[in-house]
């Protein structure tokens, strides 16, 4: 089978497309015969060699941590009622990288697979898998009301579509930060009241004068660094903030002193989904996709053996949504 293989860290050119023998179904364990794989922001800052002190990564590996498929083998101890059906599936077990799901084939744990809701296409459906039940995870912590103020961060991001789309459906007033005005429109289709460019000066001061002058209630900040502080700068006192993400290389610099101080909530990176609940949010994603209450945002489809323009166009910032590869 075919299989994109990172072969060295570096830049996008070090992906390469190459043959594998098929895998076989583990005990516990399914194969999914692959339409679409997942490419998430963290298997581009993987691949260069970044977070090397979490995840244990050495090439040469076969990066992608999701696909959509249908299930053509199970192994032992798997229920063969499986067999046919069309799946998401996470590739690897709890804390593990790499995934292994740029490929034509994927064996996969039984306990991360989920069944596509009829109606749903497969492609769309991995939309929901990793973005959509963190999504749901995240907006569940906030606990919104109708009329706070929420600013996501990244907000033309794959994860951060669904939040601006989850916050407006609570009611909120939702202030979207990304780069550039094909996202920042993109975000007011999707339900943005106000939609600011951070990559011009002042960015952070528009968010606050969009509130009146007194902050936002809530943040969800995947954009990390210098841009999550800012962020934090404009948090409500008594607010709610959200650091999940390292885009620009680091998650946000937050003072848990002023943070204190200010009574801000902060919610790290390592503030988990529980294991519990994982197969809840995952069918809950994937139901609101198939009811049409969340719109799908897929920016970008490419073949396979086309994964280093993938890399290159996420690493640019072009992509609005999720970047998938296609068998």
């Amino acid at each position: 089978m075919r299989v994109v293989q990172v072969t060295r860290f570096g830049g996008p050119e070090v992906l390469v497309t190459t043959e594998q023998p098929d895998p076989v179904a583990g005990r516990g364990q399914v194969v999914v015969d692959v339409t679409a794989a997942e490419v998430l922001f963290l298997d581009k800052q993987l691949r260069s060699g970044l977070f090397r002190e979490y995840f244990t990564v050495q090439p040469p590996y076969v990066p992608g941590t999701g696909v959509a498929g249908t299930v053509s083998s199970v192994g032992e101890d798997v229920d063969p009622g499986w067999l046919g059906r069309r799946v998401v599936a996470g590739t690897a077990k709890e804390g593990e990288y790499p995934g292994g799901g740029c490929a034509e084939r994927a064996a996969v744990p039984v306990g991360e697979v989920f069944e596509v809701p009829a109606g749903l296409d497969l492609p769309e459906a991995l939309a929901g898998l990793h973005d959509g039940l963190m999504a749901l995870s995240l907006t569940e912590k906030a606990a919104l009301q109708p009329g706070e103020r929420v600013l996501v961060s990244a907000a033309g991001g794959s994860l951060g579509v669904w939040l601006v789309q989850l916050a407006h459906a609570a009611g909120a007033q939702v202030i979207a930060a990304a780069r550039g005005e094909r996202k920042l429109r993109h975000a007011r289709r999707l339900g943005a009241d106000v939609a600011v460019d951070y990559s011009e000066a002042g960015w952070a001061e528009r968010v606050r004068e969009a509130t009146g002058g007194s902050g936002v209630d809530v943040v969800f900040d995947s954009a990390g660094g210098q841009l999550g502080r800012a962020a934090f700068d404009v948090t409500a006192d008594g607010g709610r903030f959200f650091s999940y993400g390292a885009a620009t290389g680091g998650v946000a610099d937050v003072d848990a002193r002023e943070a204190e101080r200010r009574q801000v909530t902060v919610f790290g990176i390592e503030d988990e989904i529980a294991p519990e609940d994982w197969t809840r949010l995952a069918e809950q994603a994937l139901s609101e996709l198939a009811a049409g209450r969340i719109r799908p945002v897929i920016g970008q489809t490419l073949p396979l053996e086309r994964a280093t323009d993938a890399h290159a166009a996420i690493a640019a910032r072009d992509v609005i949504g999720k970047t998938l590869l296609l068998t």
